[in-house]
């Protein structure tokens, strides 16, 4: 009996096996914007090595009406264009799936599937005959694939049409070429392939006014809006682009329209020591000044952002997470600086954290970062990774009040100075552990002190006196429960029906969550969630963890570095709060999420259909699952 193939439209998942530094990565793009055009939401993710050309690279869109932007898991359609890679993408395919591959060169039966729909095209073929000069040969077989896949799918080629003229607009030349290349794969799929592929994409309205954007570049504009002046930065893998896109927007937005200049500085430092020292430095200065970075960039920095702790100097850091330690995976995405930089440095030190959910949420936490930096005099972090950083997304459009004004805190001023008002640098006054300070130059002759990252006294004189040392770090502590009260509160999404049953998430788990939810609630495994977007925990968090008896904490680290934190701090009996890890650099998946907490709720035997793991997944997330109904 022969397999049904797939039959669905405007919901799956198709991915593509290429090669990096084939020019794939703009023509792969360009089929998920064409989708995105037709009124149909897509999630797109490009997986791609470390190294700079050669390497197997993937990209993967989920189409999804429903709007569903976390990865599904699995694989419903493949373009295998990498031999490298044949086996294991054949292999990832769904029972009844699609696979699309250059059938220039035949391969002998054993290099397919019974239980699949082969579809052979002879791209390198029809690419020989047309163009002459090799890398022209490479680039249009992408344009050529495209093509063809518009007309299988049911995308509008009319629509790719118009993205290439946005994109080559002015440059004829390339725009022709291109769309000469689109339409030879249109032309060969009409002529020769036929309708033999039950995945369609059909127009929809299900965007709205939504908008496509990538995370470091949300992040870097929320910083020009939140008032950053300074940028210093080191490049690494994935945050360079936030320093890279800082500055096309300060090239827009900061230079002085009369005079040329101008208004901001950002300085490429010769290491990650270097740019967060410059940061202080513009930070104790009065400037608004961030750096960006990943794992290995916080372990260099650590020193520093101790001093601007104890110091108390406003810095913002923006941590893009990657897969860990040493090295690590620089191109995967992982939630697993959470407790290198809630403490980072030596000694007793707490950190703020903030949890962006997508791109939007970066503009936002971005901006509120350099606020709540100046508010507490202390090192911001956000939390972003990735997935989220490096991967475009849909997401709500950004808002700004233009009447809004930046919070710079308690700035003494040489007004007050002048009045004899007293002034200790690191003197409590009102109860909330932050200190009044003064910004250089403020007054002639007042209001100066020497800011060191020794023990000193409220009025910061050099002591290593006991009690002077202990009024300081638990004056920070007050500080510390003050900015639990400033920070993005949690948000609550309660279950259809009571239960004693929750689940904690954040960061770019979110999407998948949602997914998830509505899965788990279907099958009856009703739970009660809270997103956190930030550390310290508001008091609704504690609350939240009293009022169930089983909360599942889902993040993607190994150690379940959120549900330390949690337990830690909120001192939660840890036997109530179950981790649901999944680690192995991709994207974590609905499926897997519930799979883990249905099998954790139901038992072992449960496995609802919606839940089951894709063939390719499975090795990495049975092992995850197995420890997340152990912790």
């Amino acid at each position: 009996m022969s397999t049904p193939y797939l039959q669905a439209v405007n919901d799956f998942v198709i991915k593509f096996a290429n090669v990096n530094g084939s020019g794939s990565a703009s023509a792969n793009e360009l089929f998920a914007k064409a989708i995105l055009r037709m009124g149909v939401p897509v999630s797109p993710r490009n997986i791609f090595p470390s190294n700079i050309q050669g390497l197997p690279t993937w990209y993967e869109v989920r189409v999804s009406e429903a709007g569903h932007l976390g990865r599904r898991g699995g694989t419903d359609m493949m373009v295998a264009m990498n031999p490298q890679t044949w086996d294991a993408d054949v292999a990832e395919l769904a029972s009844g799936g699609y696979l699309f591959y250059d059938s220039t060169r035949p391969l002998p039966a054993s290099k397919f599937r019974d239980d699949i729909c082969v579809i052979g095209m002879p791209l390198t073929e029809i690419c020989n005959a047309v163009y002459q000069d090799p890398r022209q040969r490479q680039l249009f077989k992408n344009i050529v694939y495209v093509g063809a896949l518009a007309v299988l799918l049911g995308i509008e080629p009319a629509v790719v049409e118009t993205l290439f003229s946005e994109q080559y607009k002015g440059k004829e030349k390339l725009l022709d070429s291109n769309v000469r290349a689109l339409h030879l794969g249109c032309d060969f799929a009409r002529e020769h392939l036929g309708d033999r592929v039950g995945l369609k994409v059909r127009r929809a309205d299900a965007v709205g006014g939504r908008i496509f954007v990538d995370g470091n570049s949300a992040a870097a504009l929320g910083c020009v809006y939140g008032g950053a002046t300074v940028a210093a930065w080191y490049p690494i893998t994935p945050s360079s682009s936030v320093a890279e896109a800082f500055q096309r927007y300060c090239s827009k937005f900061r230079v002085d329209a009369a005079t040329g200049q101008h208004r901001f500085a950002i300085v490429q430092a010769e290491d990650e020591l270097a740019s967060i020292g410059m940061v202080v430095g513009a930070g104790w200065n009065g400037a608004r000044a961030f750096t960006a970075t990943s794992g290995p960039g916080i372990s260099l920095m650590s020193e520093f952002i101790g001093l601007a702790y104890f110091a108390e100097i406003p810095v913002t850091i923006i941590d893009v997470q990657r897969g860990g330690p040493s090295t690590g995976m620089p191109t995967r995405t992982q939630q697993s600086d959470i407790l290198a930089c809630a403490h980072a440095s030596h000694g007793d030190t707490k950190h703020v954290l903030l949890f962006p959910q997508d791109p939007q949420e970066c503009f936002e936490h971005a901006a509120a970062a350099l606020d709540l930096a100046d508010r507490l005099q202390t090192p911001i972090f956000v939390m972003t990774d990735l997935d989220i950083g490096m991967n475009q997304r849909l997401c709500e459009p950004f808002e700004w009040d233009d009447a809004r004004r930046y919070d710079r805190g308690k700035v003494m001023s040489a007004q007050e100075l002048e009045a004899g008002r007293d002034f200790g640098r690191y003197k409590d006054v009102d109860g909330d552990g932050i200190p009044w300070r003064t910004l250089p130059g403020t007054h002639p002759t007042r209001g100066s002190y020497f800011t060191r990252g020794t023990t000193r006294d409220a009025y910061a004189r050099y002591s290593e006196r006991g009690p002077d040392y202990i009024y300081n770090m638990e004056r920070l502590l007050r500080k510390f429960a003050t900015a639990a009260t400033l920070v993005p509160q949690p948000v609550q999404q309660p279950a259809s029906k009571p239960t004693r049953l929750g689940v904690i998430y954040f960061g770019s788990t979110t999407p998948a969550m949602h997914e998830a939810l509505e899965a788990l609630q279907a099958a009856d495994v009703h739970l009660d969630a809270m997103r956190l977007r930030a550390y310290p925990f508001p008091e609704s968090v504690s609350r939240f963890l009293a009022e169930h008896d089983q909360v599942f904490v889902v993040e993607q680290n190994r150690d379940g570095q959120m549900r330390s934190l949690l337990i830690d701090e909120l001192e939660v009996d840890p036997a109530r709060v179950v981790a649901v890890l999944h680690y192995d650099g991709t994207p974590i998946t609905a499926r897997f999420i519930v799979d883990a907490i249905g099998r954790r709720v139901k038992g072992e035997a449960w496995l609802p259909a919606q839940a089951a793991p894709a063939p390719a997944e499975a090795p990495a997330n049975t092992s995850a699952a197995m420890q997340a109904t152990a912790k």
